[in-house]
Formats: structure tokens, C-alpha cells, sequence
């Protein structure tokens, strides 16, 4: 069964439409990323998967049921993009209160030693690191067993080293069996951990597939750069069939070129006993895909 099905979700505020036109659905067990620029309708659109906010149009099941279905907040965990708890109440003080609002809670003495919490128990909100709240925050969406959890902008904000310690908590909580709705504008976060992305713009969904599927649709070239001892000849490369396009300066080259363009390159280069140093290969990336869809997107509105 579909865990989550939207068609042509709309909601404005006044004048300001926030989702235009949103569909899509969630498949049990996945890692459901929403990408887009801020403002695009992404928080907005998981608002209305919670029951939150009352769609002006289309419709969201949540497990075949309707998102302001009492029944549901013991199914679905939420950590919001915008959300905290009073300074001076402490990490237990807070789980234990959670724990209160299930008929059949988690033991989060249990979820804290899985999220390195184990030793912050007694320490008040207020003192935790940016890290430590989000891992916080994930223990109070996980602490009723929900099927689905629902994480909105899960790192913003975090250093490099306590955002990838965040992804390597959210792959432990999918390990558990659950369905992870995970919004962010992080391209390298969507690439690591989502099965499939919606990129929504302008309050649309202008793209929807796999990370490799998005940056295959570019259909974009290769470029290669290296070094070699003495300037090359360019007329060694630019009769490759994979090659478009050799520009060197001195002793720098750089290749561009569709296909199999590395080892046509390389071959030539070791046919020649050429030394190819620093060699780097840029391929097409998930930013460039988010660029080039957001791009194409602000130039139809």
C-alpha cells in the first residue's frame, strides 16, 4: 500500500500561493526527499501531510486516511522546521513527557543510547549543542513507534561533522522500518540519503525520480583536467569520436566530451607514454540538476 498520496495539493494565504499544483507519492520503507529553493511550498506541503494545514484543493491520504485523522498522530512522527522546547527542561524530563502522549511509547532510554543521548539525560535544553537537539528532536518524532516519520530541514544549521552524524542517525531510523518524508535544500544530503526526490519551484513539482535519474536527465558532457610535463598536441584528442572539445594553456588541458570520454582519453595518453598528473573527471552533479530544473522552472513562471 502507498504510505502517502497527494494529487494537486494547493494552498495560498491571501493573495500568496504557497503550492500551485503538488502530487506525488511515498512508497513503504523509502527515503522520500522534497528538494527545492526556500519558499518554493516545500514546508507548506509537509504541513499539510501532517494535518496542519487544510489544503485549499486536491487531496493527501496518510495510510488511506485523511491527515487530520485523530488516529494518525500515533502513526506519524513530525520534527518540524521550526520547532523547540522550554530552556530549562532536560533531555529526560522531555522524552518522558512524549512518552505520555502514546498508549504504547517507546522506551526511550533505549532510542537516547541509540542516538548518543545516553549521557545528556539530565541536561536542559538550553545546554544542548546544535547536534545534540536535533538528535532530540528525531527521539521525540521516533518515541511513539510511528510508521512514518516526517523531517523538515533536519540539518540547517548544523556543522559539517554533526550533519553527516544526522544522516547516519536518519539510515538507523529507516533500518527500523520506517518511512522517512525527509525535506530539505541540501543537494548533497538528497543524493546520500533519498531513494527518490519530488524538486518542487514556484510551488510545483518540477521534477520527480531517483538522484541518478534527475542528473542523468540533464543529458550534460564531461570534462577532464590534468597536467602533463610538456604541452600536449591537441590534435591527439580532438579526433576521438568522444571528444568535443580540448582547450589547453600550457601544460593544463582540459577535455571535454560525452561517452566513454576517460579511458578514450587515457588510452591515447598511454599509447603516447604521456603522464597525466592531477587528473580529475567533473561529471554532472545533483546541484547541477537542481539548477538546471529550478532555472527552467523560474523561466516559465
Amino acid at each position: 500500500m502507498t504510505v502517502i498520496e497527494v494529487q494537486n495539493l494547493r494552498k495560498a494565504y491571501g493573495d500568496t500561493v504557497a503550492v500551485r499544483d503538488v502530487s506525488f507519492t511515498v512508497e513503504p520503507g523509502e527515503i522520500f526527499g522534497i528538494l527545492g529553493p526556500n519558499g518554493a511550498g516545500k514546508t507548506t506541503t509537509v504541513e499539510a501531510i501532517c494535518g496542519l494545514r487544510r489544503p485549499d484543493a486536491g487531496t493527501i491520504k496518510v495510510l488511506g486516511r485523511n491527515p487530520e485523522d485523530r488516529s494518525l498522530r500515533y502513526e506519524v512522527g513530525v520534527q518540524l522546521q521550526e520547532s523547540g522546547l522550554p530552556d530549562r527542561l532536560t533531555v529526560a524530563e522531555a522524552l518522558d513527557l512524549y512518552a505520555t502522549f502514546y498508549p504504547e511509547p517507546a522506551d526511550w532510554h533505549e532510542l537516547t543510547r541509540d542516538l548518543g543521548l545516553g549521557e545528556k539525560l539530565s541536561t536542559p535544553y538550553a545546554k544542548l549543542s546544535g547536534g545534540q537537539k536535533q538528535r532530540l528532536s528525531i527521539a521525540l518524532a521516533l518515541i511513539g513507534r510511528p510508521k512514518i516519520a516526517i523531517l523538515d530541514e533536519l540539518t540547517t544549521g548544523l556543522d559539517p561533522q554533526a550533519r553527516r552524524d544526522t544522516w547516519d542517525l536518519i539510515e538507523s531510523v529507516r533500518d527500523r522500518g520506517v518511512t522517512i518524508v525527509l525535506v530539505t535544500h541540501f543537494m548533497e544530503e538528497a543524493e546520500r540519503l533519498c531513494d527518490r526526490l519530488a524538486v518542487i519551484d514556484h510551488g510545483e513539482v518540477v521534477a520527480l525520480s531517483t538522484p541518478a535519474g534527475l542528473i542523468a536527465g540533464l543529458d550534460t558532457e564531461q570534462r577532464i583536467r590534468f597536467r602533463t610535463a610538456e604541452p600536449l598536441e591537441e590534435a591527439l584528442l580532438t579526433g576521438l569520436p568522444e571528444v568535443s572539445k580540448v582547450h589547453t594553456r600550457g601544460t593544463q588541458v582540459e577535455v571535454t566530451g560525452t561517452g566513454n570520454l576517460l579511458y578514450a582519453v587515457t588510452a591515447v595518453l598511454a599509447q603516447r607514454q604521456i603522464i597525466a598528473v592531477d587528473l580529475r573527471v567533473e561529471q554532472a552533479s545533483l546541484d547541477d540538476a537542481f539548477v538546471r530544473l529550478t532555472a527552467r522552472s523560474a523561466k516559465e513562471q
